[in-house]
């Protein structure tokens, strides 16, 4: 098994809160890793029909046989249980009494929030990192990482990326997109979802991409929702301060798996990467995605957003946290370049951030640091 960097801060947690929650989308890990951490804790899941049958029809009998230190993997199937779990954790008053997991934020936080609002601990668990598969000896170079993206599976079994998720993506659309939203017409959200990843790393229009998709724009938002809610896609906002006379105000859009979105974008080689001229973009989304894991597996909520003024200055990425606010310029180049830095120069000088404060992230042989610029290689982030 691989060591994943979550696993310190979900024990951590587990140690605190009477309910950890662990979310994060479906195949990422989240089963493999609680067993591991919580191996003397009673492992239940509910998708297994049997087991959901008898959790919906008698969740008092359910939590008498499966009691404290339980593991109940994908809970939002059967959400009449948060009510009778939040009785057994008010009446025992212990940490660690249950860990709950799930594939489907919405559904999961709707009924966290409804029943077990501050007694439940709620982490996301992600793909692998470049980090992680770096310590375990897997990391692939940077152009195959972007190609395979971070499923464990891929890493585990002798499978392509191609028939991974020719899989994954059949299973999402046929039988996951139903569970939150009634959509009937399976084909025209799979165009949807595949025009979402030619937008991967642009500012998100909304109405030309409804209009692509022969949808109006209440059902291209209701849809991106679900992306968003199933671990697909995320938005990554603006920043608002008024550094510059007029900012850009909407987001961009990105993949949570740089695998998926190459699979979608129809590129399954180094050939067809280079050649689908959105090398870049892809580049700039795994660097993204990094720092969302590293923030998510550390239990904190990612404060990230990206600065474009009107002039077309653009920052691919700001992170703001209790050190202060920190500018990332993203090269999928691989030689040092001083054109790279005159954006980050020029918000540095608006925003006052300090040079140390201020990289680019390249696809380079070596991360420099010098007095006034630095350069860190994508896998050192």
């Amino acid at each position: 098994m691989i060591a994943r960097s979550i696993h310190e801060t979900i024990c951590e947690k587990a140690g605190k809160f009477p309910v950890l929650v662990l979310t994060g989308v479906r195949q990422c890990g989240k089963s493999t890793l609680l067993k591991s951490s919580f191996p003397d804790y009673t492992y239940v899941s509910l998708e297994d029909p049997d087991i959901r049958a008898f959790a919906s029809d008698d969740p008092r009998g359910f939590l008498n046989r499966y009691s404290t230190h339980t593991i109940i993997d994908e809970a939002q199937q059967v959400p009449e249980l948060f009510s009778y779990i939040q009785t057994i954790v008010d009446a025992n008053n212990e940490c660690g009494q249950f860990i709950l997991s799930g594939s489907h934020n919405f559904l999961l936080m709707q009924s966290v929030s409804q029943s077990l609002a501050g007694r439940a601990c709620i982490l996301e668990l992600e793909p692998l990192s470049a980090k992680e598969l770096n310590e375990a000896g897997l990391l692939p170079d940077v152009d195959n990482f972007l190609i395979k993206g971070g499923f464990p599976r891929l890493y585990d079994k002798k499978i392509s990326p191609k028939e991974f998720f020719t899989s994954y993506t059949q299973t999402y659309v046929e039988r996951d997109i139903r569970i939150l939203r009634n959509i009937s017409n399976s084909a025209t959200f799979t165009r949807f979802l595949k025009l979402c990843a030619t937008r991967a790393g642009a500012v998100l229009n909304v109405t030309s991409l409804a209009q692509d998709c022969s949808i109006n724009v209440a059902t291209a938002n209701s849809w991106l929702s679900i992306l968003e809610a199933s671990y697909v896609v995320f938005r990554l906002q603006p920043y608002y301060r008024n550094y510059a006379k007029r900012l850009v105000k909407s987001p961009k859009l990105y993949f949570n798996d740089t695998g998926l979105l190459c699979h979608l974008l129809n590129i399954h080689t180094k050939d067809s990467l280079f050649n689908s001229g959105l090398r870049g973009n892809i580049f700039e989304n795994m660097v993204i995605g990094e720092f969302i894991k590293k923030c998510n597996f550390c239990g904190e909520k990612p404060q990230i957003y990206y600065w474009r003024d009107s002039n077309q200055n653009e920052i691919d990425l700001l992170v703001e946290n209790d050190g202060g606010l920190f500018a990332y310029e993203i090269k999928s180049a691989e030689t040092m370049n001083s054109k790279f830095y005159e954006a980050l120069e020029k918000l540095m000088e608006r925003a006052d951030i300090p040079s140390d404060h201020a990289a680019v992230i390249y696809d380079g042989e070596a991360s420099f640091r010098g007095n006034k610029r630095n350069f860190i290689r994508w896998d050192e982030i």
